[in-house]
């Protein structure tokens, strides 16, 4: 595999792998956001 090629796929894995782990993230916190709901203060 030459330079070129290795950093084309080492481009798409990187991006590809952040933009699940964001994805993972994003799907957590609207988890955890339905399980536990802000609460309405009132002063």
């Amino acid at each position: 595999m030459d330079n070129l090629s290795f950093g084309l796929t080492l481009l798409v894995v990187g991006m590809g792998g952040t933009l699940v782990a964001l994805a993972l993230l994003a799907a957590l916190m609207n988890l955890l956001k339905k399980l536990f709901p802000a609460k309405e203060e009132e002063a």
